[in-house]
């Protein structure tokens, strides 16, 4: 299944429908008057959030959505039909921003979570609703509410527990596919990644957390350059942050500074956000140079973050990077969560 994370949808609420003009007339019935119903309401339109659904793709080839609209009321004071509601299921994790792709209408971030997002229009009132004593025989019927449309944005945010970010080529996926079942790409070549990769670490019966590849960042990334800012967005769901570096580069330094540099130019709280540094691929380099790039990383990481070699290609120090994640990972759920945008 392709990976889609963000597309543009048009939606459009059920219309009120039209209340009744009717009068009564039966035979033997001396006074009849007026017994128009009044119009249905329209259909709403509303998002669930299913955890078995992983990808926007459903909302890649049908943009346009529409609600049932109201059925018109009827003699003998019946009221129209309501029109049904449109449900569009989603991923947990998906935002729903408006046109300017900067207001944020609602976030869906619990499985099940329900969120009216644009009502049905009322039914007009028919004309018995406007009988009075001074206006016995009312033709008068309201024609019903027109509904609400909008074009919006989908935003896929993946909710993961620990996020994997670095340079191309650092070794991500390769410790993917070590730690959990999940079956990337692996090759020689930068940007092998290109859409985000979820996988289950359990390292025991009682502990298990989900490990998110997300495609290689560049110096500019902040700012639209390679891959952009389209895949920073699914760092902000991670509790953790696991930042590998190429320990066969010359300036591992600059390295961790570049990636350091993309998230706090970002913004939205990803250079806040608890990280672990990992030397990977320490089965290409020598001992001693694997203690002096660890030694020349403690300083310019923010204090307390724990500097670990491992190789995601011979396991040499994964267990430990491991632990240290579900350690983490288990501080950040104590917190407590905030509260959802929109509730309904």
């Amino acid at each position: 299944m392709k990976f889609l994370d963000q597309c543009k949808i048009y939606l459009k609420s059920g219309d009120g429908g039209r209340g009744a003009m009717s009068f009564r007339r039966e035979k033997f019935i001396e006074f009849g008057g007026p017994d128009g119903g009044d119009g249905g309401k329209g259909g709403d339109i509303a998002f669930v959030a299913a955890d078995n659904l992983n990808t926007l793709i459903d909302y890649r080839y049908r943009q346009h959505f529409r609600a049932q609209n109201g059925r018109g009321g009827a003699g003998a004071n019946r009221t129209g039909a309501s029109g049904r509601d449109l449900v569009l299921r989603v991923p947990v994790g998906t935002q729903v921003l408006d046109d300017d792709k900067e207001t944020l209408l609602a976030d869906l971030t619990r499985p099940d979570q329900r969120i009216v997002l644009l009502r049905g229009g009322d039914g007009g009132f028919g004309n018995s609703h406007y009988k009075s004593s001074t206006n016995q025989a009312p033709r008068r019927a309201g024609p019903g509410w027109p509904g609400q449309e909008l074009w919006v944005w989908l935003r896929l945010k993946l909710i993961a527990d620990a996020g994997l970010v670095g340079l191309p080529n650092a070794g991500k996926s390769t410790l993917l596919s070590r730690v959990s079942h999940a079956r990337p790409k692996i090759a020689d070549y930068p940007f092998t990644t290109l859409h985000p990769q979820l996988g289950v670490v359990r390292i025991d019966d009682d502990t298990e957390f989900v490990l998110a590849d997300l495609p290689g960042l560049i110096e500019g990334a902040s700012d639209g350059a390679g891959l952009g800012t389209r895949f920073l967005g699914h760092v902000e769901r991670c509790a953790v942050i696991l930042h590998l570096i190429d320990g066969t580069e010359e300036d591992v330094v600059g390295a961790y500074r570049t990636i350091r540099g993309e998230l706090a130019g970002y913004g939205h709280g990803l250079a806040d956000k608890p990280e672990i540094v990992g030397l990977n691929k320490i089965d290409a380099i020598e001992p001693d140079a694997v203690m002096d790039k660890c030694r020349a990383l403690a300083p310019v990481a923010r204090p307390g973050t724990p500097v670990l070699p491992l190789s995601g290609v011979s396991g040499a120090g994964i267990p430990q990077v491991l632990g240290a994640l579900a350690t983490a990972i288990e501080a950040a759920r104590q917190e407590p969560a905030s509260a959802p945008l929109v509730e309904a």
